[in-house]
């Protein structure tokens, strides 16, 4: 039944191929996305366009936020793989 089974779906092979890497570009892509070093890079070049006066205090107040929380969901290790385990 398996040889069966596998020449049936032989002509999906490209479509589950494509999917695997979709997955890995996504894990990748959330990796990066939730890296702790990456989240404190931008929030320091954020309080620098704050000084700077590139951006205004409710602008910062708002991507600090969402840095903040990229940044608690990467301390609690629910980024990366798209279950909830760390990758």
């Amino acid at each position: 039944m398996g040889l069966i089974s596998e020449a049936l779906l032989l002509p999906f092979a490209p479509v589950r191929g494509s999917a695997w890497a979709i997955r890995q570009v996504l894990r990748e892509a959330e990796r990066i996305y939730y890296d702790p070093a990456a989240i404190r890079a931008e929030l320091g070049r954020l309080e620098e366009q704050l000084e700077a006066g590139a951006i205004s205090e409710e602008e910062f107040d708002r991507r600090e936020d969402e840095l903040l929380d990229r940044l608690e969901i990467a301390s609690r290790g629910g980024a990366g793989t798209g279950d909830g385990t760390p990758a």
